[in-house]
């Protein structure tokens, strides 16, 4: 089956925040249970996520009049 994770300890293996992890659960890119105030994952879940986005900020369009 797998061992469940938490959402920080999900954000600690992939490097992001705690806020992107409920993000990708939120966008249904990553699948987790609710349980108490907290998602829980499967730890093989983690394979299935695939993230593409560089972080920080995204930069502006610069708009051509």
């Amino acid at each position: 089956m797998g061992e469940f994770l938490t959402t920080k300890e999900i954000a600690e293996k992939l490097n992001v925040s705690v806020r992107r992890v409920r993000q990708y659960i939120e966008n249904n890119q990553l699948k987790a249970e609710k349980i108490g105030r907290d998602y829980m994952v499967r730890e093989n879940e983690l394979k299935n996520i695939q993230i593409n986005e560089k972080a920080g900020r995204p930069k502006k369009e610069i708009s051509k009049k």
